[in-house]
């Protein structure tokens, strides 16, 4: 059977689009075959994309897990060494911790820096502990007002030995100025520290929590 194309597109000319029921065979014939191939591939786009993203989604996940996996795996293999490197901390803190008198020490040490001075022929004028200490986190300051008199390499030696006491003591604010008699005159301030116990540390830090939660009010 032949197909007469001009046929066809006069019959196609005359078809009134807007009104189906005067379609002939062949327009409504074309227009099911548009609507039979349109909701598949419609159909199949719409499946497609959600598809994507979905993969898209998956895809991210999948990244953020082996980021997570490598960084479990890196402080797995470095366990050991993050173990090591904190035994070695605790022995450093254990180490410096020790140079700190407790409570009970520091009437001797005290009598240390004294004896140091008095060891190198120096005239202590004033040694003035301080009436009250002052509270860090776990350790406490006590400033000593020290005024001595002597000759430069004297008090040179003195320096020396306080730097070498068994405990940590700093001379800080040093001044020092001529006397009549050639000697010097040295006004510092020592300081040494102590640790503080564990019932000390709780204290402090059950007033520190007290004071916050009154500021909050």
């Amino acid at each position: 059977m032949a197909i007469n194309i001009n046929q066809i597109v006069e019959e196609f000319k005359r078809t009134n689009w807007q009104d189906p029921g005067t379609w002939h065979a062949l327009p409504k014939l074309v227009v099911l075959l548009g609507i039979l191939v349109a909701i598949p591939v419609g159909g199949f786009f719409a499946l497609t994309q959600s598809q994507l993203e979905e993969l898209e989604r998956a895809a991210q996940e999948e990244q953020k897990l082996k980021e997570a996996y490598l960084g479990k795996k890196k402080q797995a293999i470095n366990l050991d060494l993050h173990r090591q490197q904190l035994r070695e901390i605790d022995t450093q803190f254990g180490a410096l911790l020790r140079q700190l008198p407790n409570k009970s020490q520091m009437d001797a040490l005290l009598v240390d820096i004294n004896q140091a001075g008095l060891g190198r022929g120096l005239l202590f004028e004033l040694f003035r502990p301080a009436v009250s200490e002052i509270r860090r986190e776990f350790y406490a300051e006590l400033p000593i007002t020290v005024k001595v008199i002597g000759n430069f390499h004297d008090m040179g030696a003195f320096a020396g030995d306080v730097g070498q006491l068994s405990r940590i003591v700093t001379l800080n604010d040093v001044s020092l100025r001529a006397s009549k008699d050639g000697n010097l005159t040295m006004d510092a301030t020592a300081r040494t520290f102590r640790y503080l116990d564990d019932e000390e540390v709780a204290a402090q830090r059950k007033s520190q929590a007290a004071a916050k939660k009154g500021g909050k009010k």
